[in-house]
């Protein structure tokens, strides 16, 4: 079912074996990815074939981490639509524009992508009790796939998390515990009570298959544009693996032959008021500073600090792409256009994309004609306080 291969740490290189837990690299400390025998799914597998298959994320099997099928935790994650924005395309003079809506995944996010992997491959190598911290969405895909796979779930996230985030991860039998403060203290707290009590662990990219998950984004788009990939995807990053993943696939389908070398420019958005990566960015460091003082009315960019920082820097320059910070009150603007002119009831997060968009129009760093990705990360159901602010 899987070509799975080893885990090396994307740092340092360390090679780790796949078949067992593991968290980040024994060397460095660093993210592990999962890397697979693409010369055999190149001889074995051809892209014709995807026609036939289910539309989910698994119709990338061969490149999905779970050895034994028995063990896919699904509730029917991926494949959702890329849609033509032909209206807020006309407002902006752009006749290419397209929204990737997430939001239509089991549990309302892109988070239901990671998560659904993470827990099958967990599951699969014994593991009975997870913990995450986490900011909301990842919270609630967390818990219901733990929930159909009967796992035991722990949450630590905010306290002042919007409530439908809480309610989701009781109503899935989880434990929650809120914390004072923020993500990163979160992250603290689960990491101790993770040592405490043997629970694994499934903060962002401290294991290596929420990121495998996240990565079929990538191989999605280059299926709905026909192999021939966009020219810019902008995307909004708080722990960065949805931009860290689907570079990842860029790089593994042209390993595969499946495209042509051509490559988008990736665009990471986050708030202004928590924007480690664009001053990293901006600055040309390799790593990225943690943010004092984190506000933003978008829980999901709320991330002061990210272990994968060097992955996204990596992912930008690589590209040829950039890193914009947007106030709340232009995502909150661009969040309710996106709704009311093309139907996507966009979180917060997802008017950002909109939001740096017209940035880059306005400086020229898009131009007209060029076929432009915004990725809608989840259902703005999940925010009342954001949609009335």
């Amino acid at each position: 079912m899987t070509y799975l291969s080893h885990l090396e740490c994307s740092l340092c290189g360390r090679r780790h074996s796949a078949h067992e837990l593991q968290m980040l690299c024994l060397d460095c400390q660093r993210p592990l990815l999962a890397r697979y025998r693409l010369d055999r799914v190149k001889a074995d597998w051809n892209r014709d074939w995807l026609a036939s298959r289910e539309a989910t994320l698994w119709r990338y099997r061969e490149v999905l981490p779970v050895v034994d099928e028995s063990k896919e935790v699904r509730l029917g994650e991926g494949y959702t639509p890329l849609l033509r924005a032909r209206r807020l395309g006309e407002t902006m003079g752009l006749s290419h524009l397209t929204i990737k809506d997430e939001g239509v995944n089991p549990t309302g996010s892109f988070k239901a992508r990671g998560l659904s992997i993470a827990i099958s491959r967990a599951w699969e190598l014994g593991v009975e009790e997870v913990v995450i911290p986490s900011a909301g969405n990842a919270a609630g895909a967390m818990c219901a796939y733990a929930a159909r796979a009967g796992l035991r779930a722990h949450v630590f996230m905010p306290r002042d998390v919007p409530l439908p985030f809480r309610h989701e991860c009781q109503a899935y039998g989880a434990s929650v515990t809120l914390v004072d403060g923020l993500i990163t203290d979160c992250g603290r707290e689960a990491r101790d009570a993770a040592e405490q009590h043997g629970w694994f662990d499934l903060s962002t990219l401290k294991e290596p298959y929420r990121l495998e998950g996240k990565k079929t984004m990538g191989y999605e788009l280059a299926e709905q544009f026909h192999w021939h990939l966009p020219d810019v995807i902008i995307y909004p990053t708080g722990g960065g693996t949805g931009l860290i993943g689907m570079w990842k696939a860029f790089g593994e389908l042209e390993q595969l032959g499946w495209t042509d070398g051509h490559r988008p420019r990736m665009v990471a958005v986050q708030a202004e008021g928590c924007a480690p990566i664009p001053r990293a960015f901006d600055a040309g460091t390799e790593f990225a500073a943690p943010w004092e003082g984190a506000r933003t009315v978008a829980a999901g960019l709320r991330v002061p600090s990210a272990v994968g920082d060097f992955l996204m820097l990596r992912a930008l320059r690589e590209s040829n792409g950039t890193a914009v910070a947007v106030s709340d009150e232009a995502l909150l603007a661009a969040q309710a256009r996106m709704s009311s002119l093309e139907g996507v009831f966009a979180c917060p997060e997802g008017g950002a994309t909109l939001a740096a968009l017209e940035q880059l129009l306005e400086a020229g760093w898009v131009v007209h004609g060029e076929r432009v990705v915004l990725f809608n990360t989840g259902t703005g159901l999940k925010y009342p306080d954001a949609f009335r602010a």
